[in-house]
């Protein structure tokens, strides 16, 4: 009897221990899946722009608050580069991949290679076509060339002479703004008597545009350039042919050069798009698309095959009469930097 009984309490202990230890490692697998991060690919066309900068700071910086690793990689603008880090950061099973892409078409097929490896996928303020992205975010890029062209309808007399220098056809961005543009500029009065793509948004291109365009006719009134680095060299050409703050000058971004210029008076606007506010927004979606959240859009955008969530922010035209309480007070420039050059 007393050896059935010991016998009893040995298997007792054993099915005891096995109990616990099959508690402890399931305890164990919770912590793991509770301590596994979120990571998220960020792929940048190249930091020239100086706020691409500060999305890359302020997404990163939101991401982190939340808890997410991010993995930061910078193309330098070459379009072969940028895919083979896209396909780096599928290798690394990112939970998603964001993208502003160096070209809208050429990374199609990478996008949708993420997407199938079950990734989600995010255009970051440049559409990438026919890719079927979980989202597009960016600002109404249709508005800010409507915003550009209505500074020139403003500034230049009737019948004027202007000059468009656009970013790179690749760029989808570009057609947007070029379709807001003509819709204003078409019954405007205005003449386009000079048009160009600036390749790979380099700026020397803009250098160049001013200086041919004013060659072939010296009457230039108005110069619609697609960003503030353009608008840089645009100036400078301008200046050259004293011509600097006798033309009217449109430029996007919100650039400190660009805010200091218009302050001087060599810049006549500049269309600014709150980026703090996209990176933020774009930062706390993806996480929302690596978790397999649902996500609010208002609207949809054609990829060229597909419709697509679109989150459209509003741009802000900035000119020197607005300048201090848009960029200033609301916290994108500082007052010191971009009234440096101006006496008190």
């Amino acid at each position: 009897m007393k050896k059935v009984v010991a016998v009893f309490m040995l298997l007792l202990i054993i099915v005891i221990s096995f109990a616990g230890c099959n508690k402890k490692h399931e305890g164990e697998k919770n912590i793991d899946l509770d301590q596994k991060k979120i990571k998220i690919g960020l792929s940048f066309d190249s930091f020239v722009i100086e706020r691409w900068q500060r999305d890359r700071d302020v997404f990163v910086s939101t991401a982190q608050e939340l808890g997410v690793e991010v993995n930061v990689q910078n193309a330098n603008g070459d379009v072969k580069e940028q895919i083979s880090q896209i396909e780096y950061l599928i290798d690394k099973n990112m939970d998603a991949i964001v993208v502003v892409a160096v070209d809208s078409e050429a990374l199609s097929s990478v996008m949708k290679k993420a997407k199938d490896a079950g990734i989600a996928v995010i255009a970051y303020d440049r559409l990438v076509t026919n890719a079927n992205v979980d989202l597009y975010i960016s600002f109404d890029n249709e508005k800010v060339g409507r915003l550009m062209a209505e500074a020139l309808v403003k500034g230049v007399p009737k019948g004027g002479n202007i000059i468009t220098i656009y970013g790179p056809t690749s760029d989808n961005n570009v057609e947007l703004v070029q379709k807001g543009f003509d819709n204003v500029i078409k019954n405007s009065g205005l003449n386009v008597v000079y048009t160009v793509n600036a390749k790979e948004w380099l700026a020397e291109e803009a250098f160049k545009a001013v200086n041919t365009a004013l060659t072939k006719n010296p009457d230039i009134k108005g110069v619609m350039c697609g960003n503030d680095n353009l608008a840089s060299e645009a100036v400078k050409a301008l200046s050259e042919n004293r011509l600097a703050g006798k033309v009217v000058v449109t430029g996007q971004d919100a650039d400190l050069v660009a805010c200091q210029r218009i302050v001087e008076g060599t810049q006549t606007m500049t269309v600014y798009k709150p980026v703090d506010q996209l990176a933020k927004t774009a930062a706390d979606y993806a996480v929302k698309l690596a978790k397999g959240e649902d996500i609010h859009f208002d609207e949809t955008i054609n990829d060229g095959t597909q419709e697509v969530p679109y989150v459209k922010l509003e741009p802000i035209a900035v000119y020197k009469d607005n300048i201090y309480p848009v960029i200033i007070e609301g916290g994108f420039q500082r007052e010191e930097d971009v009234y440096l050059n101006v006496p008190k």
